[in-house]
């Protein structure tokens, strides 16, 4: 019952001796990567992941690249969790191996009260009810019944017996302590198969209205966990053999390639997707993620070698949304796409529509911004972006929709919070070039032409020969916002052509 948990931070640097003590970069750096590890867990730098991945067997988390106190360049950070006793020490011999629903399966399991009240059971079982339902908004997961679940109430539980007896290769579980009008909730994702733990997260909220929380923690969670899992999946999937692929395992592998943010990744996701179509012509999402692919692709060419990608992705988003027509991804990937070709109010039904589906998806709050933007209503589009970032902090389009609020804090003339927040997406590792090109904008606005010299040389680096009338041939309409936008470039000094 008493014990000492540690943080573990890990960094391979030059270290200099000073007597007793060790001092340099990479001991400070080893410093705050163990300040951002959990209890019990471990962060580890780049160079130290690149030295041991393909040598342990163990998940680790991308955190991306993080600022890091007295370091001038950004730290690329990646996170495991320790295992604890139980989780680790498997199964019984008499275990037998578990068969798992094609799609992933999660089991929410009810949520401990810590409260020292048992009059507070129905709050930590509501918790656990508005989970679950919001997960089973999810197309993509298989969600073991409350009904089921429940039946661990109460009782000492193993998470790998509980796991193959539901029949669940995820599980999720925490606990609530209320206490006058605030609430804790901790929440942990764990991968049962494996015995690993995935992801966990703290909550504290003040009690002003009672279902508001229950319903925020639901959404947050859930909105948070898919990720994760999806991450899990795609790790699973390029493992294994091209040959013996699976529709589910080629649109794993080809979500793996889209959330590298490069036209080569989305070239090299396509094929999967078309695979998954091939292996299975009814799967709804291997038709959006076959038109997200060839979206992204068009997105990222150059406009003067630009083919019908666009169009060809049109109609694989309407063939998933035909196919199901509940699928709130499809509706998502659909409404994207009626942007780009110009049907702005089309494209705002079809991300509404997605969030009425699923208010806990974030990418259909992004699309609906992002249909906003187009329409030029800021004010709202900045609202919808936040929803986004904040549902899907870890999200591995979490620089996109930190950028497009960039964009439309340009739209509403309000620059230099501009700059500040495309200097936040640029601390992703998987950034595109776009938020180079806003923050030459607000620069340019603000009459900081020197500054912008090193943007401008980033962006032109990433994308050679870019000007600001290759950026004109970014709208599709070239409207009073849009030359706002180049006139910014033009004055930060970005060449004309």
């Amino acid at each position: 019952d008493k014990r000492i948990e540690l943080r573990i931070g890990i960094n391979l640097g030059d270290v200099v001796i000073d007597g007793d003590d060790i001092q340099g970069d990479g001991v400070n750096v080893a410093a705050r990567l163990e300040s951002m590890a959990e209890p019990g867990g471990i962060c580890v730098s780049g160079m130290v992941y690149e030295g041991v991945r393909d040598r342990i067997d163990v998940p680790f988390e991308d955190l991306g690249e993080q600022a890091v106190k007295n370091i001038v360049r950004p730290v690329h950070v990646w996170r495991w969790l320790a295992v604890d006793g139980a989780a680790s020490a498997g199964p019984s011999e008499a275990t037998e191996p578990y068969a798992l629903p094609d799609k992933p399966s999660i089991a929410v399991l009810p949520f401990d009260n810590m409260s020292g009240d048992a009059e507070q059971e129905y709050f930590s079982d509501g918790i656990t009810e508005d989970l679950i339902t919001e997960l089973s908004r999810f197309r993509s997961l298989s969600v073991i019944a409350r009904n089921s679940t429940f039946s661990y109430k109460g009782k000492s539980r193993d998470v790998r017996m509980v796991a193959t007896e539901l029949r669940a290769r995820y599980v999720v579980e925490g606990s609530v302590r209320r206490f006058g009008d605030k609430v804790r909730i901790t929440v942990q994702l764990i991968d049962a198969k494996k015995g690993d733990h995935l992801w966990a997260e703290r909550y504290d909220r003040e009690l002003s209205d009672i279902f508001a929380v229950q319903d925020e923690i639901a959404t947050t969670i859930s909105a948070t966990i898919v990720p994760e899992i999806d991450h899990a999946e795609q790790v699973i999937a390029r493992r294994r053999p091209p040959e013996s692929l699976s529709a589910w395992e080629c649109y794993q592998r080809g979500i793996w390639h889209i959330h590298q943010f490069t036209l080569e990744a989305f070239v090299a996701a396509r094929p999967l997707f078309e695979k998954a179509v091939r292996l299975d012509p009814e799967f709804a999402a291997a038709h959006s993620g076959l038109a997200y692919a060839l979206f992204q692709e068009w997105m990222y060419s150059h406009p003067n070698v630009r083919g019908d990608q666009l169009d060809r992705g049109y109609d694989a988003a309407r063939r998933s949304v035909a196919i199901d027509d509940h699928d709130a991804n499809a509706h998502f990937v659909l409404g994207r796409i009626l942007g780009k070709r110009g049907e702005y109010h089309k494209a705002r039904a079809e991300c509404q529509k997605a969030i009425d589906l699923n208010p806990s998806l974030p990418h259909a709050y992004f699309g609906l911004g992002d249909a906003l933007l187009y329409l030029r209503q800021f004010g709202e589009a900045l609202e919808m972006l936040q929803v986004a970032a904040r549902l899907s902090p870890r999200d591995p389009h979490h620089w996109a929709f930190v950028h497009h609020q960039a964009v439309a804090l340009l739209g509403l003339k309000r620059y230099e919070e501009a700059v500040d927040m495309e200097r936040r997406a640029l601390l992703s590792s998987n950034a595109s070039f776009h938020p180079y090109a806003t923050m030459i904008s607000a620069l340019g606005h603000l009459g900081r032409k020197k500054e912008a010299q090193e943007p401008i040389e980033q962006l032109r680096h990433l994308q050679p020969g870019y000007s600001c009338e290759r950026h004109k041939r970014q709208f599709p309409i070239f409207d009073e916002f849009a030359e706002h936008y180049v006139d910014g470039m033009r004055k930060a000094g970005l060449p004309e052509n």
